[in-house]
């Protein structure tokens, strides 16, 4: 059961414990039941003949939209260690509107719960958001634009057909050209 302020959502895989919770809530809460789930906060749940697919199509428009870049021209990556380096290391102009550079980034970071693509480069543009440059401003366009090439996509949920842990985890030595602080990142599924 997912509980957010006045909304709702219970899953599980016993229908019949499902109706007697949502009995038991119903009994002592003023609640409506809204039917099989297909829009959570931003979220938009698709079926499919193997799961579920979560998709965050509108919000990603709504921001490029915010941006003035629905018409951009889509990329096949979020960032390159070029604009990584070029930005730690930024000396350009300050950019002209820091509210919305926060603005966008703030939706970027919600956006990187579905979608873990982004979250390295999001996480990079997030730490100029105290005095964006231009320089930084161009980083957030180009997740910008690969979020336009990509915007169908999101995580999809399946039933297991074996439960098999597995890891990843890749580190980079001493990469940032301002610091030299090392970035580790790992992820495990199950």
């Amino acid at each position: 059961m997912l509980v957010y302020v006045d909304d709702i959502v219970i899953t599980g895989n016993d229908s019949a414990l499902i109706q007697r919770l949502f009995a038991f809530l119903h009994d002592n809460f003023a609640l409506r039941e809204l039917g099989s789930l297909s829009y959570f906060h931003d979220i938009e749940v698709h079926r499919s003949s193997t799961g579920l697919i979560l998709s965050q199509r509108k919000f990603i428009q709504d921001l490029l939209d915010r941006a003035h870049m629905s018409a951009a021209n889509a990329i096949s990556t979020p960032s390159t260690i070029d604009i990584i380096h070029q930005s730690a290391l930024d000396s350009s102009p300050p950019f002209s509107d820091p509210a919305m550079y926060r603005s966008i980034v703030g939706g970027l970071q919600y956006l990187s719960f579905t979608r873990p693509d982004i979250s390295f480069a999001v996480n990079h543009v997030s730490q100029f958001q105290h005095s964006p440059t231009d320089n930084h401003w161009e980083a957030v366009k180009r997740i910008l634009r690969y979020l336009r090439g990509t915007i169908n996509r999101g995580p999809e949920f399946s039933e297991p057909t074996s439960l098999h842990v597995h890891g990843y985890s890749d580190a980079s030595w001493a990469s940032c050209p301002k610091d030299r602080k090392s970035i580790t990142g790992f992820a495990v599924f199950l």
